[in-house]
């Protein structure tokens, strides 16, 4: 969000050869790919990171989340009910004109898919026909809903192989490891759900109503004409899903009522759920692979970004409150805080920050029936989730060091001068954090 120079929103790392480059939400740099030293920048996630000798995060480990439904993650959502997560990085990283007519757009989709298209030039013929394969297997489970009328217009290349691979396979773990062997990506990345289902956030406000979805969440938009008539239903005849826009959801973001580019929610978000295509409540179990990480890793680090749509669905789920707070390998626990608020976080505070990410940890160990279980997770203090706070010198986000440090977090401030954004903003870079996990795990070695 406006923590990370000269980005707009996805998640965890990007590589160094794109540190100068906006990137676009719900596109392949959601996956982190590290075929060099670490990144340029930290971004949304909820990231393990591994014992730190220099605070090398080449072996970290990112959990992302799946509930994205932006973008041209919502326009796949919509019509086959998947969810999505160096030439070949030019073509994958490519998105398709918004601007354009949904004609242009076919056709220049189909110059990819044919194999035509000047983004193949530089790709060995080997992956080349590898990846083009997953793009027919796309495009044929486009045609089978052509009753849908799929868009292009804004879509991820990147995203629509993720989704190819993802419903071959039938498992998103699998299509990440594709999606990293044809990328010579090392990096290791988790979806913090596995499932092959499609993944709805809601957020309950403090006035009692419900916004569902993450767009709808962070970033509505403004209506513009459907693409097909409008369904008598929410949820899909065919296969259940639900039917979450009739156009690409990522075309046009709403202004009103901010001079920052967003609008302000009607109210505060009390707590973000999961739902089914229904509208009901449920309490999914996060993937293992993730449990397993929080007791073998040394730090958490809990990324900057959007705090309701992509850190907290990483802890909405049963289990993750107790891991955390038992982990016996976790020698800190630290929060990155945003440099600025955004429609989600509109006038929080630091401690605000804090107690959303606590609050939402103690909530969620309940049974599938949504019974609290009452385990040992309510009875946790702050600090048993959350040691440490970094904030940036000069941030916007009020941060009252004395109130935090009476609730057992300690805070550290990074003077990132050379992070500076527009307007003057301070940024997280991979020097600011590795220069606090730095400190924090000097002081942690220094009392044990």
């Amino acid at each position: 969000m406006n923590n990370i120079q000269n980005d707009a929103f996805t998640s965890s790392l990007l590589p160094p050869n794109r540190a100068d480059a906006p990137s676009a939400s719900s596109s392949v740099f959601d996956i982190p790919i590290q075929n060099h030293p670490p990144s340029q920048k930290y971004k949304d996630s909820a990231a393990v990171a591994s014992p730190l000798g220099n605070v090398s995060l080449i072996e970290a480990c990112y959990v992302l989340p799946v509930s994205d439904d932006g973008g041209s993650s919502s326009e796949i959502i919509r019509v086959i009910g998947s969810s999505p997560l160096d030439a070949i990085r030019r073509l994958l990283a490519y998105r398709f004109p918004a601007s354009v007519s949904e004609h242009e757009a076919r056709d220049e989709w189909r110059s990819v898919v044919e194999g035509r298209s000047p983004l193949w030039k530089g790709i060995p013929s080997d992956r080349k026909e590898a990846i083009r394969g997953f793009l027919v297997h796309f495009e044929g489970e486009v045609l089978k809903r052509a009753h849908k009328n799929f868009s292009f217009r804004n879509g991820s290349v990147g995203n629509y192989l993720l989704a190819a691979a993802q419903g071959f396979f039938r498992s998103l773990p699998s299509a990440i490891f594709f999606f990293s062997s044809i990328t010579n990506s090392q990096a290791n990345i988790l979806p913090v759900v596995v499932t092959n289902h499609t993944v709805t956030i809601a957020a309950e406000l403090a006035d009692s109503s419900t916004l569902v979805g993450q767009c709808e969440i962070s970033h509505p938009v403004k209506p513009v004409v459907s693409v097909s008539p409008a369904s008598p239903t929410d949820i899909d005849a065919f296969d259940g899903t639900r039917l979450l826009g009739t156009h690409n959801a990522n075309f046009e973001k709403s202004s009103e009522g901010s001079k920052e580019g967003y609008s302000s929610l009607p109210a505060r978000i009390a707590r973000l759920f999961y739902i089914n295509p229904y509208g009901h409540e449920i309490y999914p179990s996060p993937n293992p692979d993730f449990l397993n990480q929080l007791a073998e890793r040394d730090v958490l680090v809990y990324s900057c970004g959007s705090l309701w749509t992509s850190i907290i669905p990483c802890l909405a789920l049963r289990g993750v409150a107790s891991a955390i707070a038992r982990s016996s390998s976790l020698k800190a626990k630290v929060l990155l805080l945003n440099s600025k608020n955004d429609r989600e976080t509109e006038g929080l505070t630091s401690l605000d920050y804090i107690r959303a990410i606590v609050n939402t940890l103690r909530s969620t160990d309940v049974s599938p029936s949504g019974i609290q279980t009452r385990t040992l997770a309510d009875q946790y203090p702050s600090s048993a989730f959350i040691t440490h706070l970094v904030y940036l010198k000069g941030t916007m986000v009020a941060v009252d060091v004395k109130e935090i440090h009476a609730i057992g977090v300690r805070c550290i401030e990074i003077d990132n001068g050379a992070g500076l954004g527009q307007n003057d903003d301070p940024k997280f870079d991979a020097a600011s954090v590795q220069e606090a996990l730095t400190r924090i795990l000097s002081q942690e070695d220094g009392e044990a």
